[in-house]
């Protein structure tokens, strides 16, 4: 069996009664006796890193399209104790289904197939070269093209969504996963902490969970973003809900603001980018009645975020002890009296970090 696997890996016998697709043999053996490959294909397999609640392994297969098999963990690869039912797996396949629908074309990888039994999925990969979004903004390397294309691809999930509302809806309504990956370790774990952010966490996480209008990916940020000739190719739909895509807005542009933070030399090229960001978005949901509230909750699901990466369970691996108390301090004076408007925020935070 070992001769099949290429690309110089070491392999060794391990008998285990649970399927660990890091484990070469065993994914060999699982896709044959699967049927998803024949026994005389040669495959490669690469684990790929950089997730904290997946096993991820890249397959490739010789004159066929590559796969991505994805499969959950039930305790997540992060310095604190964090568990969620690796079941939110087949939640990401069926946000998979849909957003290929409601994302512009290529936006989404095509689901190949999913295994409720071992708790994984398969989709094809993106093909080579490409390159992961989140490097390249920590090299300070933005591009406008790529800043309007996050901006109106979350744009058209919220507002293809919302014109389905009832479907969505109906397909959507567990937030289970979203409050275990989402609300407790971001706002929650944070309003613990953190005693002078726990009325405005605790006041956050009430009027999340009241508020559903349209499918919420959950997750949307730039490190499940791939680049490939050109465009932009989510990832990572574990959390997707129907429920306030002011989340959305808030998680993503926290990540913006947070490098703004951290990459010193491009902070002005960061702050452009948001206010671009917020801009392209409010355009591809200008028809849409709701828009300025969904504002004045994404502006607060932002000062959360920016705090819940420095003081939650997911702290942002790359902001120094300085960054993190610069960017504490920032969102703490920003929850006592939140500003009305995006711009406003980006601009007041991004003053506030460059102090």
């Amino acid at each position: 069996m070992a001769d099949r696997l290429e690309g110089g890996l070491n392999l060794r016998s391990a008998a285990q009664s649970t399927l660990n697709i890091e484990q070469p043999e065993q994914l060999l053996e699982y896709l044959e006796k699967s049927g998803h490959i024949t026994h005389s294909e040669r495959i490669d397999i690469r684990v790929l890193s950089g997730g904290v609640s997946n096993r991820t392994v890249l397959v490739g297969r010789k004159n066929k399209q590559d796969w991505v098999l994805k499969q959950a963990l039930a305790k997540l690869r992060t310095p604190v104790d964090w568990f969620s039912s690796p079941e939110r797996i087949h939640r990401e396949a069926e946000g998979m289904r849909w957003l290929i629908d409601l994302a512009p074309p290529g936006s989404v990888p095509a689901l190949v197939f999913e295994d409720r039994r071992h708790h994984l999925l398969a989709m094809e990969a993106v093909p080579q070269p490409h390159r992961n979004w989140k490097r390249l903004l920590l090299k300070g390397e933005l591009r406008d093209d790529h800043i309007q294309q996050f901006g109106y691809l979350l744009a058209a999930i919220h507002r293809n969504a919302y014109q389905i509302q009832d479907e969505i809806q109906v397909a959507f309504a567990d937030r289970s996963f979203f409050d275990s990956l989402r609300l407790e370790p971001y706002y929650q774990f944070t309003a613990e902490r953190i005693s002078e952010a726990k009325i405005f966490l605790s006041e956050l996480i009430r009027e999340c969970q009241a508020t559903r209008i349209s499918l919420v990916h959950g997750d949307y940020s730039p490190k499940n973003i791939l680049i490939w000739e050109g465009r932009l190719v989510l990832l990572d739909h574990e959390v997707i809900h129907f429920g306030d895509p002011a989340f959305d807005v808030g998680f993503s542009m926290t990540h913006l603001l947070s490098k703004a933070n951290h990459v010193a030399q491009a902070h002005g090229e960061f702050e452009q980018a948001a206010l671009l960001y917020w801009e392209t978005y409010a355009d591809g949901m200008k028809d849409v009645a709701w828009l300025k509230g969904l504002e004045l909750r994404a502006v607060r699901h932002t000062i959360g975020c920016l705090l819940a990466r420095v003081d939650g369970r997911s702290p942002l691996e790359y902001l120094s002890p300085q960054e993190q108390r610069r960017q504490r301090s920032a969102a703490l004076s920003l929850m006592q009296n939140p500003p009305d408007s995006m711009p406003e925020l980006v601009h007041l935070l991004t003053s506030g970090l460059a102090a």
